[in-house]
């Protein structure tokens, strides 16, 4: 496969000298999507070349094998009936690595795909492990991957921290242009792994503007509703449907790039969003209007009138902007058929969902008193300068 980047993986399997920087026994930070550049499963490789000194696996949300679909569903801890490996799942009764899953480890390999949005939870299960490793002395190693949505362009609200959650650990926006590797070096510079032993193998040939396509490498989906690369740039914004009862497309073929309900009539309700698009300054995107029909989760067997979101310019899509003022306008025009979902969401009891998405409750209300496109900006505004400074000291790729 003719690949324009080599992922931190498949620097450490082409090699020798970086395998030897590695002497211990290891554990594996994975899931379905850790592959090598000829679509072979990071675990395989690993095991060729580190043989027995591989010994225990690690698996995020939606497990090791990237099979479950929603929040709150947990994965059990295995032992791997082809590999024979204790396969630890970190979204179990605990997303926090203890000592007994991390005892006789000397180095843990975290190889995660990202998707580029701070809701997407595979960047705390990576910064809960190095805070783990830090108090029991094992070494970190991020296996960089390409953030799929460009490590560039950055969109929404800084993360108010009185409303962190497993949706958002760390004062970060919406889109942060960072990969994995940036964000651990955040962890450790700024957050909460000052004393980790960190080591990083980067990507080669990688430049921040990059789409995954650019990259060449193959596409395999990181979590079993992000089917499409597509997905990965419609999902910055209709994720925040998660926290309402607007369904976002899970259960069809094309889920978090689909929005509806089953109370909107979708040609008419076009008509009126065309001109909103219009006033707002939103472009980059057609919506089409349609009708689809979930097989499972929100509103199961219901058709539900609603819009595929086609990205025509990713450089002028504003996926946040749009999915707020789109939800801002469903609140409006559905009345009490809108729902906000209540808690629980993500192991969170008393705090609205809505507002754990948003990372903040500014939004919830913008939304409900009809807010204008300058009181958007102004909450969009909190926590920049802090998180531009910050991130600009951990940046790896120029």
């Amino acid at each position: 496969m003719n690949t324009k980047v080599q992922t931190g993986l498949q620097r450490l399997l082409e090699d020798k000298d970086l395998q030897k920087k590695y002497p211990g026994k290891i554990g594996y930070l994975c899931h379905a999507a850790s592959i090598t550049k000829d679509i072979e499963h990071g675990l395989l490789a690993l095991k060729r070349v580190f043989g027995d000194r591989l010994i225990k696996v690690f698996g995020p949300q939606h497990g090791f094998v990237t099979d479950v679909q929603d929040n709150m569903v947990e994965s059990k801890h295995t032992i791997h009936p082809y590999f024979n490996l204790k396969v630890y799942s970190l979204y179990s009764e605990t997303r926090i690595p203890t000592p007994e899953m991390l005892e006789g480890l000397d180095h843990v390999f975290v190889d995660l795909q990202d998707v580029g949005t701070r809701i997407y939870t595979y960047i705390y299960t990576m910064t809960y492990m190095m805070e783990a490793c830090q108090k029991l002395g094992i070494q970190v190693v991020i296996l960089d991957r390409p953030n799929p949505i460009d490590a560039k362009t950055m969109e929404g609200n800084v993360l108010d921290m009185k409303f962190d959650s497993f949706v958002g650990r760390h004062p970060l926006p919406v889109r942060h242009a960072l990969t994995m590797a940036e964000v651990a070096q955040m962890n450790k510079k700024f957050w909460n792994a000052r004393d980790c032993n960190l080591d990083i193998i980067k990507m080669q040939g990688y430049k921040r503007d990059m789409s995954y396509e650019d990259t060449g490498l193959p596409w395999v989906l990181p979590s079993p509703n992000l089917a499409t690369v597509e997905a990965a740039y419609t999902f910055v914004g209709t994720v925040l449907y998660e926290g309402t009862n607007i369904s976002e497309g899970r259960g069809t073929t094309r889920s978090l790039e689909i929005i509806g309900h089953p109370k909107i009539e979708a040609f008419s309700f076009h008509n009126h969003l065309k001109k909103v698009f219009v006033s707002e300054e939103l472009t980059g995107f057609v919506l089409r209007p349609l009708v689809f029909l979930p097989t499972f989760q929100k509103h199961q067997g219901l058709p539900c009138g609603g819009f595929q979101i086609h990205v025509t310019d990713r450089q002028k899509f504003e996926p946040w902007r749009l999915c707020q003022t789109l939800c801002r306008e469903f609140y409006h025009h559905l009345g009490s058929e809108f729902k906000w979902k209540q808690p629980p969401y993500e192991y969170e009891y008393d705090r609205m969902p809505i507002d754990l998405i948003n990372g903040t409750d500014k939004l919830r209300l913008w939304v409900e008193k009809n807010g204008s496109r300058s009181e958007y900006e102004k909450i969009m505004q909190e926590g920049q300068t802090s998180f531009l400074e910050q991130r600009a000291q951990s940046l790896i790729y120029e």
